[in-house]
């Protein structure tokens, strides 16, 4: 079972949000935050995107039977059962709810707007073609939340990283939605890909990708961060440069290597370098 259930929620791709959480506590921090903030920062994140990840695997749950790329998951295969899914979904949510509440009073109010937000993603592919802007932003928010946590109040510097982070998650998710732009067709269901084609939707991420790079640029400017954010960015850029030429219209044999490898590398090398040019401040 918990083995079903990790792979329902798909535990190790916190690695794509939990990093940005911790770049915006130490913005918000200039260095180190608290323990105890940096432990409910963990636990609101880790409830936040398991009650979230759930929530989709139920909602899809009939697609996910029909799509033959995803009819092997815990909730179509039987691994999982609805009722421990939806019991999961609910303690989930009320663990975040409670870090938040653990964190700052704006934190908890918040937590309520945010695990809507999270929620009403899964349906939005159903009706809009931009359903891989409001994931973005979902997990967009992880660093702005961080900040938040801290500083209990907004700032430019953390909106501007949540920008870069939803462009980002966007654009390596209609990357990723290409494995199924058929289906989706064939579903009525309005992925960028199944809407518009292959190659367009791959312009349309370049385009996300872009400017992901201009928003941390500018979010290492506001900040005052040195060469070694900076440097960052810029593989960072290669990187998401690299990506684009290795997945073609014609040949996406290699979604998989850009969409978790890749991304990987970026949320943890950015951490490395926005972290160490924060702490030897």
């Amino acid at each position: 079972m918990v083995v079903a259930t990790l792979e329902m929620i798909k535990f190790e791709h916190t690695l794509f949000a939990l990093p940005f959480a911790f770049i915006g506590a130490l913005l918000a921090s200039g260095g180190l935050p608290a323990a105890w903030q940096a432990g409910w920062i963990v636990v609101a994140m880790v409830g936040a995107r398991s009650a979230a990840m759930t929530f989709n695997r139920l909602a899809d749950m009939h697609y996910d039977k029909a799509n033959p790329r995803t009819r092997a998951r815990a909730l179509p295969q039987g691994a999982v059962s609805v009722r421990f899914a939806a019991v999961f979904t609910v303690m989930m949510a009320v663990m975040f709810v409670f870090a938040a509440w653990q964190l700052n009073p704006l934190c908890f109010y918040l937590s309520f707007p945010a695990l809507a937000v999270l929620f009403f993603y899964s349906y939005t592919k159903r009706f809009t073609t931009w359903s891989h802007l409001v994931l973005g932003f979902a997990i967009g928010c992880a660093p702005l939340a961080a900040w938040l946590a801290i500083r209990g109040e907004f700032d430019w510097a953390p909106v501007l990283l949540c920008g870069a982070v939803m462009f980002w998650v966007a654009g390596f998710d209609v990357i990723y939605s290409l494995q199924d732009a058929e289906f989706d067709r064939k579903a009525k269901l309005f992925s960028l890909p199944s809407r518009i084609g292959t190659a367009p939707a791959l312009r349309v991420s370049e385009i996300f990708h872009a400017a992901t790079v201009v928003l941390l640029f500018a979010t290492a400017l506001l900040t005052g961060l040195g060469w070694i954010a900076y440097a960052g960015i810029a593989i960072v850029a290669a990187i998401l440069f690299w990506e684009h030429r290795i997945v073609k219209p014609h040949d996406l044999s290699r979604v998989n290597v850009a969409f978790f490898n890749l991304n990987g590398y970026i949320s943890i090398l950015l951490l490395l370098t926005f972290a160490t040019d924060i702490l030897i401040r």
